[in-house]
């Protein structure tokens, strides 16, 4: 080896066949989207931050577009899941929407990121369209959950159900921006926070 080659500076992006499995991948990707911005990250962006060619992340992808659809999908995903999941010991309404609530925030501790992503869509392509479709229909059935609890006299009738949907996941939402895990801290005791608050405030007399 020349004295020129040892010199060489060895910080330049590693070429041929990448050093990162999809799933790992895919979570440095996200958190590079959620520091600089979807629109304003580029492929070259990604293999700055990544320490690998550009070539060596479509071994994996095809395009930044597919990465941000993977990503809105794990997000999306997990909440659809928290949505469609039935409580067998739930006897109520109330019961169920008190599950919805405490999952979800579950879900946005697991898949902070990703549902951070989601969070701050502007809806600029047709994949944060759909993504942004996706998460109106989970707004809606909250929504349904409140008005079912409503309709058993389990919570006050005066509000709108759509609003308390909005207001609520605007609740859980807010966690991405503040949360930080405390020590001796669990995320159910974070969820019972957010139950305790929610339910205060909706529960019929």
């Amino acid at each position: 080896m020349t004295n020129a080659q040892a010199a060489a500076p060895t910080d330049t992006p590693r070429r041929g066949r990448p050093g990162y499995d999809r799933e790992t991948l895919l979570r440095v990707c996200v958190d590079v989207f959620n520091l600089h911005g979807y629109d304003a990250t580029s492929m070259g962006t990604l293999s700055g931050h990544l320490g690998i060619s550009k070539s060596a992340i479509y071994h994996h992808v095809e395009s930044k577009e597919e990465i941000l659809e993977q990503a809105l999908n794990r997000a999306l995903d997990a909440l659809e899941e928290v949505i469609a999941s039935e409580d067998s010991a739930a006897v109520s309404d109330l019961e169920r929407l008190e599950h919805v609530v405490r999952r979800t925030v579950f879900v946005l501790v697991e898949q902070m990121p990703y549902v951070t992503l989601l969070l701050r869509l502007r809806g600029n392509s047709d994949v944060e369209l759909r993504a942004l479709k996706r998460r109106r229909s989970i707004t809606g059935q909250v929504a349904g959950f409140i008005e079912r609890a409503q309709q058993e006299g389990s919570l006050r009738t005066d509000l709108s159900s759509r609003s308390a949907a909005r207001l609520l996941l605007g609740m859980i939402n807010s966690i991405v921006d503040w949360y930080k895990p405390e020590a001796g801290k669990s995320t159910g005791e974070l969820a019972d926070t957010v139950v305790a608050l929610a339910f205060s405030g909706l529960r019929a007399p």
